[in-house]
């Protein structure tokens, strides 16, 4: 899923962990390693659920001194890989062999920008108070330990999460021990009715019927029209994520009606973080929930034959979507066509805009699905003339 940011979210799960004579670590860290390789040219966040973590399935030390020499000799120097190697073995195995990833891996390391320890032990807590002086402080401010699973709903979309049923039981019997009590029953008020001047988390209909027809959002139009006049040759666009509160603000005063002025921000990210926002924030995808499993067949089709089956996907699409999706495919295309200086092909955009068009309407979609999602998307883009010269929309 992705966070609040829109930044992609990996998660690692130490109850899931087999006991370590039954587990091949090698492949373990060629597994880590490939996770994070198909999303660190991007900004994102990984969360840590630190139960289950036992000593029948924590790594050897040997293995985990055998990877960090092999980290050092590629990307530091070898004091620094023999402090942090002493600390990763103080600091539980596998929680501090994801941060020696982060550390050792300068591409690793930029694009993190948040880690959140779920239900961390006392004697982490204790231990990286005792650390944290040697670690660089713009690091430091990037982990966040979270004692309970709601409290990761203020940093990320909690429902698009897979948490195992072993963590989720944990817990429930945290909260149940917490003072000798039973959890604390929590009335939630009714939501609020949205504003007509909402922008944000409504449908495409409601902002077209509050905004006297017109088909394209304000937000989209607004962040579209400013990165085609600003943006087109930003390199990294769309990869970046902006200051959360920032963007806040920004949503803030988009669904209060008031004008946004860009350029007060100094920041040409933060249009693009919006952009992104209002795609993920729509109750239904833009490629529409039906669409959803029709797109994951997409690389079973042929290859001749892909461009022709994209095409007939998006023929199907609702007229208000369709209209949409072609007024940012067309954007993207125009972005792709500046690479050479942007740096985001549209392979690169697929990436970042794939979970942000399709969704499925439970859970959130899994590792393997993000290959036909991606390319599906990327074909949009690549082809845009071609998929989308045979409809026309009356009004559009």
């Amino acid at each position: 899923g992705d966070d609040n940011s829109g930044r992609k979210v990996i998660t690692f799960s130490c109850c899931r962990m087999p006991p370590s004579h039954q587990l091949n670590h090698t492949r373990l860290l060629e597994y880590l390693k490939y996770t994070l390789d198909q999303y660190v040219e991007n900004d994102y966040t990984v969360v840590y659920f630190h139960y289950g973590l036992k000593s029948l399935n924590k790594p050897s030390l040997k293995w985990l001194q055998t990877a960090y020499k092999e980290f050092d000799r590629k990307y530091v120097s070898k004091i620094f890989g023999l402090f942090f190697w002493f600390y990763s073995v103080l600091l539980s195995r596998i929680f501090k062999s994801l941060l020696t990833i982060s550390f050792s891996f300068p591409r690793y390391k930029k694009n993190l920008k948040a880690l959140y320890v779920v239900h961390p032990t006392n004697f982490i807590k204790i231990l990286w108070n005792i650390f944290k002086p040697l670690i660089s402080h713009k690091f430091g401010k990037k982990i966040t330990y979270l004692n309970y699973l709601s409290d990761l709903r203020e940093h990320l979309k909690y429902d698009q999460l897979n948490i195992p049923q072993e963590v989720i039981r944990h817990d429930e019997n945290l909260r149940g021990k917490q003072k000798g009590k039973l959890p604390l029953v929590v009335k939630v008020a009714p939501p609020r009715p949205p504003l007509p001047t909402q922008q944000f988390g409504v449908s495409l209909q409601y902002i077209k019927d509050k905004n006297k027809g017109e088909l394209i959002p304000p937000v989209m139009k607004e962040t579209v029209s400013y990165l085609k006049r600003k943006g087109l040759q930003v390199e990294g666009l769309f990869r970046r994520s902006a200051s959360i509160q920032t963007i806040k603000d920004v949503q803030k005063l988009y669904n209060q009606g008031k004008s946004v002025n860009f350029d007060d921000y100094h920041d040409i990210h933060i249009p693009a973080v919006i952009l992104k926002t209002f795609l993920r924030e729509l109750p239904q995808p833009l490629l529409t929930f039906e669409c959803y499993d029709h797109i994951l067949g997409i690389t079973s089709v042929e290859s001749s034959l892909r461009v022709s089956r994209c095409k007939q996907i998006i023929q199907g699409l609702p007229e208000h979507n369709y209209i949409v999706l072609k007024y940012l495919i067309c954007f993207l295309h125009m972005v792709s066509q500046e690479s050479i200086y942007n740096r985001m092909t549209a392979s690169s955009l697929a990436c970042v805009f794939g979970l942000n068009l399709i969704w499925p309407s439970k859970g959130t979609a899994s590792l393997s699905a993000l290959v036909p999602l991606n390319l599906f998307t990327e074909l949009l883009i690549d082809f845009y003339t071609n998929i989308f010269n045979s409809r026309t929309v009356p009004g559009e």
